[in-house]
């Protein structure tokens, strides 16, 4: 039997060590998301799926995402009960995969169409969840729309559960007409406590809601301990630039494939290995054509999860040319870029906001602004000509990301700020 909330109510700051007896089970956790892992081993972004399945040590969890075509509607994966609900017909469920919300309907204005059912029918599973599950807290990744349907189940279901919610990048920095600022502002003010994953993002977050009670900056984590490690034992490739990532406006690639001939005139065996997908990809292969250089770049499109640290150890380079898009979004701390630190591979960075969280002191030394084609150029040639100083690069950022990004840290501090929800919304619960 559960307890009681008034017997809830007197647990302390001790009680964050999950310490629950089988006869006390744990809090119901409902994470609301859009980007999410539709099979196993999918190339889509897998952080939210990442921290989920490390929450059920101390929550019950259940995660809320939309459906896509060859996925299931129910499942579990990795002791996380998986719901994908419908919102359009299933070939037309084409919002959130392949680049993302943002991108896809800046790619396609008709998507628009999609938005009201996509908004909906979540929030109609999420109060249908919150009501039958019983659920105790919620975490919502992203402001909009996740953010808003929280707000709305804390203040119109009968549960009225506490939530946490999180931004990735492009809820802050897009979305930017007043309603839409006001909208984000409530949010914002209405949670239990708000996260970032660069400080960067903080700043922005604390400007937008200045009357936010919480916030903190925690970022999504790396699997430092067994997929992402380094390997001595794999030598690198010396003239080897590896780029992973989807093929959007905000990822810069079109501005490293700019400045791959200048690379190419002082070290002609180079290649640049693309793995990755997106709605730009057909542009992007246009312009390798346009500049003669099929014989210096593949594209190997999106690869599984498990191939990519294969690539990370053996790249002499891994290039990262982030920019910020003309909508206003940019990287918040990019997955793909913590992997390839993880794996111990020298790096070159487009310099935007949040970057410098996971450089520390080496963000000089490796960053660069990516629209100047020639600083770029020459930041990669300098990296390439001189191995063994980009190797000593390379373990001073590993170095200072090893304790920021590892998940065992990243799921504790999510999981103190989800339970201290949890405990603040022991009046408004009723006893089961």
């Amino acid at each position: 039997m559960r307890t009681k909330p008034n017997e809830r109510a007197q647990m302390t700051e001790t009680d964050l060590t999950f310490t629950t007896q089988a006869s006390d089970p744990k809090p119901r956790l409902l994470v609301l998301a859009s980007t999410f892992p539709r099979w196993h081993n999918d190339p889509e972004p897998q952080f939210v799926l990442e921290l989920s399945k490390r929450l059920t040590s101390h929550f019950d969890v259940t995660v809320l995402t939309p459906h896509a075509p060859g996925a299931a509607t129910r499942e579990v994966m990795a002791n996380v009960k998986v719901i994908r609900y419908r919102y359009a017909p299933t070939g037309l469920q084409t919002l959130v995969h392949n680049g993302g919300i943002a991108t896809n309907l800046q790619k396609s204005t008709w998507k628009w169409l999609l938005v009201p059912s996509f908004i909906f029918m979540q929030a109609f599973y999420a109060w249908r969840l919150v009501n039958k599950e019983k659920t105790d807290v919620i975490h919502a990744h992203w402001i909009i729309p996740q953010g808003i349907i929280a707000a709305a189940l804390k203040k119109l279901s009968r549960r009225k559960p506490a939530f946490l919610v999180t931004s990735h990048g492009a809820d802050l920095y897009t979305l930017n007409a007043k309603p839409l600022r006001w909208i984000k502002r409530y949010v914002l003010e209405k949670s239990a406590g708000a996260t970032t994953v660069s400080t960067a993002m903080l700043e922005q977050a604390r400007l937008l809601a200045p009357s936010l009670k919480k916030s903190l900056v925690i970022p999504m984590g790396v699997d430092l301990e067994g997929k992402f490690t380094p390997d001595e034992s794999v030598l690198r490739e010396s003239h080897e630039i590896l780029f992973v990532g989807r093929l959007v406006e905000k990822k810069g690639l079109t501005y490293l494939l700019d400045a791959l001939p200048t690379v190419l005139k002082k070290l002609p065996d180079v290649r640049l290995i693309i793995a990755g997908f997106g709605p730009l990809e057909d542009k992007l292969r246009r312009q390798t054509l346009e500049l003669r250089l099929e014989g210096n770049v593949k594209f190997v499109g999106a690869l599984q999860q498990d191939q990519l640290p294969e690539l990370y150890r053996r790249a002499a380079l891994f290039t990262a040319p982030f920019v910020q898009a003309e909508s206003g979004d940019q990287e918040g701390l990019p997955v793909a870029l913590m992997e390839a630190v993880a794996c111990g591979c020298p790096v070159v960075v487009g310099d935007v906001l949040g970057i410098g969280d996971l450089l520390g002191d080496a963000k000089d030394e490796v960053c660069v602004d990516a629209r100047n084609i020639d600083a770029l150029a020459a930041k990669i040639i300098d990296m390439l000509n001189n191995p063994a100083q980009a190797h000593t690069l390379a373990q001073k950022i590993l170095k200072h990301a090893a304790g920021y990004v590892s998940w065992n840290n990243v799921t504790s501090q999510y999981s103190q700020q989800l339970y201290q929800a949890y405990l603040k919304s022991n009046s408004h619960l009723n006893t089961h």
